[in-house]
């Protein structure tokens, strides 16, 4: 097999690796096959349709190989080439975050309609993963900082080198933490929070890419995908400066529960954001402002 794939040019090898995706019941098997052939070949999307008779070294088939059956076995892309594209940013990823996904891009349409591009704020974000959400917001808003909370010393280190990559090292502080515990009241403009949402009892029905290989705590919401907001609900308003705001990822049939929890704990100005798909993704609110 592997001298096979060495021998074989770049779209042969492309068509190969489509087919091999297919059978394996991997979504986007030509997408996916693209991606790996260019990582593997070192080339891009440009040299495969311009020299797509181009031969694969020996290295290179070898290589295109051992990615092809990780892939097989539903490792997610992410976690093969170590990275993933989020919003405008190319992130590194390792397999103690969260693959990033677009539908959380919903957060940052949100956010930065509420902060124009002159705005002084501080972001706290609650599970920060990879970093994409801090990230994107300090890269879009220059004359923002922010606080990177995870409980994950891996995945701190991840959203570190995440930081220093996009030169925003100096706006951000990273703290091992559990969700608010330690935290001041009253410090942050903004807290924006993925949690995992995700019902206990359904994670055995969830696609191998997110079941087997995405960490756990990242996913596991409890029985009804409900403990994380029953924790941050009020201290995510404790946290919060008078007037400021939060915007919180939902999962399916989630907006109400979610809602009635930010009420309760003295949350204004709700508002619920769908995604491009036309699912309800968001939960925004705000923390009464002085005076009112």
């Amino acid at each position: 097999m592997e001298a096979a794939l060495a021998a074989r040019t770049l779209v042969s090898a492309w068509t190969a690796a489509r087919m091999r995706l297919e059978a394996a019941g991997v979504d986007s098997p030509v997408i996916n096959a693209r991606l790996l052939v260019e990582a593997a070949a070192s080339s891009s999307r440009t040299e495969l349709i311009s020299d797509p008779h181009r031969l694969l070294t020996s290295a290179q088939g070898d290589k295109l190989e051992a990615m092809l059956a990780r892939r097989e076995k539903r490792e997610p892309m992410s976690h093969i080439l170590g990275r993933k594209g989020f919003w405008k940013l190319m992130l590194a990823v390792t397999p103690d975050v969260l693959t990033p996904r677009p539908e959380t891009e919903t957060i940052l349409d949100v956010v930065l309609a509420k902060f124009d591009p002159d705005s002084r704020f501080c972001v706290l974000d609650l599970g920060i993963g990879s970093g994409a959400l801090l990230l994107t917001i300090l890269t879009e808003r220059p004359r923002a900082c922010g606080l990177g909370v995870d409980i994950s010393e891996k995945a701190l280190a991840v959203a570190a080198m995440n930081a220093a990559a996009l030169g925003l090292a100096s706006r951000i502080a990273l703290v091992r933490g559990d969700w608010t515990s330690g935290l001041a009241s009253n410090c942050f403009d903004l807290v924006v929070c993925n949690p995992p949402y995700i019902p206990t009892e359904d994670i055995a029905g969830l696609a191998p890419e997110v079941r087997d290989h995405e960490p756990r705590v990242a996913i596991d919401g409890g029985r009804g995908g409900l403990v994380a907001y029953r924790l941050l609900a009020g201290e995510i308003l404790r946290v919060l400066r008078p007037g400021g705001a939060f915007a919180l990822e939902i999962g399916r049939e989630q907006r109400e529960p979610v809602e009635r929890l930010a009420q309760a704990a003295g949350a204004v100005e709700l508002a619920v954001i769908r995604d491009l798909a036309g699912r309800e993704r968001v939960v925004w609110g705000a923390k009464k402002a002085l005076g009112e």
